[in-house]
């Protein structure tokens, strides 16, 4: 599937650790229901992030859940990523891999992915940006924890809305997605700031209505493209 980067507006992250306080009867049932609410209501794009406590250990239904994830994804025509799992995005025939700084050596995602996935990569400063800012292997840059987060517990310090601003002065004009503490208060200020997209787990996962928070998280981008 194609990719480009409007497909960065609105980037569900999600795992069946981020849905466990819903009424379904099982993780995998939880997960799609919230995938299978969001993608109607309009996300652009989404990452299969099973990690952390509560998550999925089991391989075979990690796998089997991601070929669901997978095919919900193009059934709605939204691009397919896996989260630090480049054999896992092979097998599944992933549209593409998100890694961060730490999971593997950049050159080796690269050779691995190259003609085969979209490769997205995590920032967390001006530098660690810089030195991707010439990687044509990547298909995006993301940039964060840009608020505080409760959905990672080793996120580093909030970067403000000011990094992203940043980026862009510094003449870095590669695809960019904004994640971290982001929701519908304060999505606006982010795309204004000059991301391209955001990149959201609670703000979607722990909604009262997904389709809802979806609308409104749309509506800012929206807005700001017009």
């Amino acid at each position: 599937m194609m990719f480009e980067r409007h497909s960065l507006r609105l980037y569900l992250v999600a795992g069946t650790q981020d849905c466990q306080h819903l009424p379904q009867t099982s993780p995998e049932a939880r997960l799609l229901a919230v995938l299978t609410s969001a993608l109607q209501a309009g996300i652009t794009c989404y990452q299969f992030r099973e990690k952390g406590a509560g998550a999925l250990q089991d391989t075979v239904r990690r796998t089997q859940l991601a070929v669901r994830c997978r095919d919900l994804c193009r059934y709605h025509g939204v691009p397919f990523f896996i989260n630090d799992d480049v054999p896992l995005a092979l097998e599944t025939s992933a549209d593409g891999v998100h890694i961060g700084q730490g999971d593997m050596p950049l050159a080796q995602a690269l050779t691995l992915c190259r003609g085969r996935l979209h490769l997205g990569l995590s920032h967390h400063s001006p530098a660690e940006l810089e030195r991707s800012r010439q990687e044509d292997g990547l298909a995006y840059l993301a940039l964060g924890p840009i608020f505080a987060t409760r959905s990672k517990a080793d996120a580093a310090a909030p970067l403000g809305t000011s990094a992203i601003r940043a980026a862009r002065a510094a003449g870095i004009d590669r695809p960019l997605v904004a994640i971290g503490g982001i929701d519908t208060a304060n999505a606006a200020e982010v795309y204004r700031a000059g991301a391209d997209g955001i990149a959201v787990i609670s703000a979607i996962t722990q909604a009262d209505d997904i389709a809802a928070a979806v609308r409104r998280l749309r509506a800012a981008a929206d807005f700001q493209a017009a």
